[in-house]
């Protein structure tokens, strides 16, 4: 076998590859004999099929499978020589005017770049800290409170406050007709939690039980619904009951309903604390963790192998239409998603990979076993059973590989943090939670 390669342009390589006639000719004989002994045909007993007749019904389909393994072995063999990292598929074509007794092929394929990281020293990063304040354990409580309140029905003469439930029947039409959704009977929700639009809680906070009231509903333009989005609606509401919360005083029943160990208040909100720094841990480890991919990339240099790049784009389209799938959409497994959708992402995806992978090669930060097994206890360590999580890990490889990924990233972060100018930023509790 001969082999040249050729650069087409930055990372598209071409290799032509011959091979011998005879090659191919001669291991699709040995294939078809060896199906004619094995192959069952009516009108013949079984081993006894004329090797004529195997090859009129078989010939195409084993020429073919020769065809594909043996070009795939040279076009592995041949890169291998060269050593050629391969990105993606190749795209292999018969090339005409092959000498006599030789066929001929033209592999087209993408090879991984050259990465170059430049020096990290330069590179500024903002690291983020938080606390756990008093205020966001008190905060927790209230939201624990609230899971656990009980409701009692108002007098006739109370009106709707925040935090009372309410039941209500309602009614509304667009330009004179009703419309879908737009009416229901029985219907509960809490005042002033957001659960409807604030049109439609101003109408109703202060309402009396028995009473009904008409009042106009300007629906926003990014509301789910999109046949009434941007479009104003009459509703006819009438509230049958109201009830006023009461929510648990923290006490050390209280306590003991969440099944606290030791049963008292300071417990709780030692428990309560352990948690939220727990989630903070992770929530500024995620945030650190952006911002030194973010400076590792800016001082990175490569050309993107544009067959990954739309590789990891099919992925991401696929993952969609499972999305979409999952939430009851018709057809969803067909639905026309523009690639340019996830080309921005695709390309950080494969572009920070290929930078990690490069970063990881050459400062030796692959992660060991025991930053493995000591991530696994610390995920598992938030659940009831930990000994559970943690063989619930080790039981797959596909999670155990994600585990090895994660450590991975977090040491590449502490490399790049090690390395970098690094600015400190306190973030509030409420700021790092989304709750600003």
């Amino acid at each position: 076998m001969t082999v040249t390669v050729e650069t087409l342009e930055k990372l598209e390589r071409k290799i032509t590859l011959t091979l011998p006639a005879d090659v191919i000719k001669n291991e699709v004989e040995s294939r078809l004999k060896r199906l004619a002994r094995q192959v069952k045909m009516d009108g013949f007993r079984p081993g006894k099929v004329p090797l004529n007749v195997v090859a009129q019904r078989y010939g195409y389909s084993v020429h073919y499978e020769v065809m594909n393994d043996k070009v795939g072995e040279a076009f592995a063999k041949a890169t291998n020589e060269a050593q050629l990292r391969v990105a993606g598929q190749p795209q292999i074509t018969e090339k005409e005017g092959a000498p006599e007794g030789e066929i001929a092929f033209d592999a087209v394929f993408e090879v991984y770049p050259e990465v170059k990281i430049g020096d990290l020293a330069s590179a500024e990063v903002e690291k983020v800290s938080s606390e756990v304040s008093e205020a966001a354990i008190d905060r927790t409580l209230d939201i624990l409170r609230k899971q656990r309140r009980t409701f009692a029905q108002r007098g006739k003469e109370d009106a709707a406050q925040d935090g009372d439930r309410v039941t209500i029947d309602f009614a509304g039409k667009i330009d004179g007709e009703p419309f879908e959704g737009g009416k229901a009977e029985g219907f509960q929700f809490l005042v002033g939690e957001g659960q409807m639009l604030k049109e439609f809680e101003d109408a109703v906070r202060g309402m009396k039980a028995g009473e009904s009231k008409t009042f106009p509903l300007n629906f926003p333009e990014d509301y789910h619904g999109k046949d009434v989005a941007g479009k104003t609606a009459d509703f006819l509401v009438t509230l049958h009951k109201i009830e006023a919360a009461h929510l648990p005083e923290v006490d050390e029943a209280f306590a003991k309903a969440l099944g606290v160990d030791g049963g008292t208040v300071e417990a709780l909100r030692a428990d309560i604390k352990k948690n939220l720094e727990r989630e903070v841990k992770f929530r500024v480890l995620a945030r650190n963790k952006q911002a030194a991919m973010d400076a590792l990339l800016s001082k990175a240099e490569l050309d993107l192998p544009k067959s990954v790049v739309q590789a990891e784009i099919d992925r991401l389209i696929e993952g969609a239409r499972a999305d979409l799938k999952q939430r009851g959409i018709k057809d969803a497994d067909k639905a026309p998603i523009p690639a340019d959708l996830f080309r921005e992402q695709a390309e950080r995806r494969v572009r920070l990979g290929l930078v990690v992978a490069e970063l990881v090669r050459a400062n030796d930060l692959a992660a060991k076993p025991e930053q493995i097994e000591a991530h696994i206890q610390e995920l598992a360590a938030s659940y009831e059973k930990p000994e559970d999580v943690v063989r619930w890990y080790h039981s797959d490889n596909r999670r155990m590989a994600e585990i090895e990924a994660v450590v991975i990233e977090n040491n590449v972060t502490d490399h790049v943090l090690a390395k970098a100018k690094v600015t400190d930023k306190q973030v509030a509790f409420d700021e790092l939670m989304g709750q600003a």
